[in-house]
């Protein structure tokens, strides 16, 4: 054995006695944790992304159908947590290229330190001709999380093509030191390392400036914005973070999102684009509209995501989302289910049979799924819903979306308390995509409606406008009171003047 080689090995052998004999250096770890997947830029690509405790040089990623006769290599980033502890670890992340498109392949994830176990994992198929079943969700936490075992057997039993988390992870991932985060990740590993699991923030990310959020997933051409798009057989989903319209509104984020996502829904709504991707849907986790009681911002007759900011009301989604023509939107938030009516400025706008109103509807589909499971439980409903809320449940439980075809998506809520017994379902039709036929209108602040009268929500905004409308008196008395002292004055000099 050549001596160099030799003085390698034993310099080794040296460090690792000195740290397992010396309690105040810290134990290696470089064994892969919290591995998953999410799809990449084109159709056949994957990206891999796992954690370590401590850096490893390399990054790589063996993969193959029979043995694991293919080698990618990718980077690694420290993130080190925003808590007391300012606890560290390595995210490495790797893109899988020229996979074969409805393959199963098995692969393990690590460096020379260590490898992880052997996974399994089924690339989605190309084109658009195909039947996506996808499981959407939002609001599961680390306790609580009475959909995940469900969510784990499917994965495994292969009955979805693809996870979409709409935003609110762990409860949360920050807390005590982000070991409630590394807790989650592991809950999640037997799904997300099998399917791929596409995210978007929630509220409970903000925490550190969304950096336990940004620094665990990895989604296609996000580059730390928390916004991107992807598609999925005849499906071009767009994920947005709704938070934006809620913190570090300095940043000017919310404004890079807007134009982005008005630059790509009018590209996708494109004649040639909807050939290929007949159905628009986007997903965040703030809902636009709702029927809970908790006094979220959906709660309000004017939300934020939805009309924008006052008093101008700029930035607001939903008229993009009419103009370019959205099929379907899905939000989370409010711990429940509901399934609303074809909807436009609160107004309904069914298909021509008012009988069928998912057939050729002249709005978008909003569903509000978040009811996964965490450890704030249930939000209640209003006891009177509005006209536009066709169905309501407390239900934990999870939504399958399955894309029969160009023309037909099918939606079902599956309730975890009934084991997975089907509590709704409804079929979109849609033979013709395109933009809606929607007047623009300026919005404007509206101070009644009957249905958000049920609560203290009107008692509390009618009394912030009488210490207004008090206050408001009070000055332009005291004003006044000033001008007419100030006039009896130039007055009174100008007699004196005069005599």
């Amino acid at each position: 054995m050549p001596v160099k080689r030799l003085r390698v090995i034993l310099a080794v052998l040296v460090n690792i006695c000195l740290v397992r004999g010396h309690p105040e250096f810290p134990e290696l770890s470089a064994q892969p944790r919290h591995v998953h997947i999410s799809t990449g830029e084109s159709t056949d690509t994957i990206t891999v992304t796992w954690s370590t405790v401590n850096y490893t040089a390399e990054s790589i990623v063996l993969i193959g159908k029979g043995t694991l006769d293919s080698r990618f290599e990718g980077s690694s980033k420290l993130f080190v947590d925003g808590g007391s502890l300012k606890n560290s670890q390595w995210i490495h992340t790797v893109t899988l290229r020229n996979l074969q498109s409805g393959q199963d392949y098995m692969y393990s994830v690590g460096s020379s330190l260590g490898w992880s176990s052997l996974f399994r994992m089924r690339v989605p198929k190309s084109g658009t001709d195909w039947s996506p079943t996808i499981a959407l969700f939002g609001d599961m936490g680390n306790e609580n999380a009475v959909s995940l075992p469900y969510l784990q057997t499917g994965a495994e039993n292969q009955l979805y093509d693809m996870i979409i988390h709409v935003g609110d992870f762990a409860y949360d991932m920050y807390e005590d030191n982000a070991t409630r985060g590394d807790l989650f990740m592991e809950q999640i590993e037997p799904i997300a390392s099998t399917i791929p699991y596409m995210t978007c923030p929630g509220n409970h990310e903000h925490h550190y400036n969304f950096s336990n959020y940004k620094a665990r997933f990895t989604m296609p051409q996000d580059n730390g914005r928390m916004f991107y798009t992807f598609t999925v057989g005849p499906v071009r989903f767009f994920s947005v973070s709704t938070e934006y319209y809620y913190y570090y509104l300095e940043d000017g984020m919310v404004t890079d999102q807007y134009i982005w996502l008005q630059d790509q829904l009018q590209k996708a709504n494109s004649k040639e684009a909807r050939e290929k991707h007949p159905w628009l849907v986007i997903f965040g986790h703030r809902p636009m509209y709702c029927s809970n009681t908790d006094h979220d911002d959906c709660t309000k007759f004017e939300t934020r995501t939805r009309v924008g900011f006052a008093p101008f009301f700029n930035m607001g989604l939903e008229p993009l989302m009419s103009k370019y023509g959205v099929d379907l939107a899905l939000w989370a938030h409010e711990h429940s289910y509901e399934r609303l009516l074809p909807l436009y400025d609160r107004k309904i706008m069914p298909g021509p049979d008012p009988e069928s109103p998912y057939t050729e509807p002249r709005a978008p589909v909003h569903i509000t799924s978040g009811s996964a499971g965490c450890r704030e439980k249930h939000d209640n409903f209003v006891p009177d819903p509005p006209a536009w809320s066709a169905f309501r449940s407390a239900d934990y439980g999870f939504t399958v979306m399955q894309v029969a075809n160009r023309t037909h998506l099918h939606l079902q809520q599956l309730s975890a308390e009934k084991d997975l017994q089907v509590i709704d379902e409804f079929w979109l039709i849609k033979h013709e995509h395109s933009a809606y036929q929607h007047q623009a209108r300026m919005f404007l602040v509206t101070i009644i409606d009957p249905f958000y009268m049920h609560s203290s929500t009107m008692l509390l905004f009618t009394l912030k406008l009488s210490l207004l409308m008090l206050a408001c008196v009070c000055l332009y008395t005291l004003l006044k009171a000033n001008f007419r002292l100030l006039a009896h004055r130039g007055n009174l000099y100008s007699k004196v003047f005069h005599v």
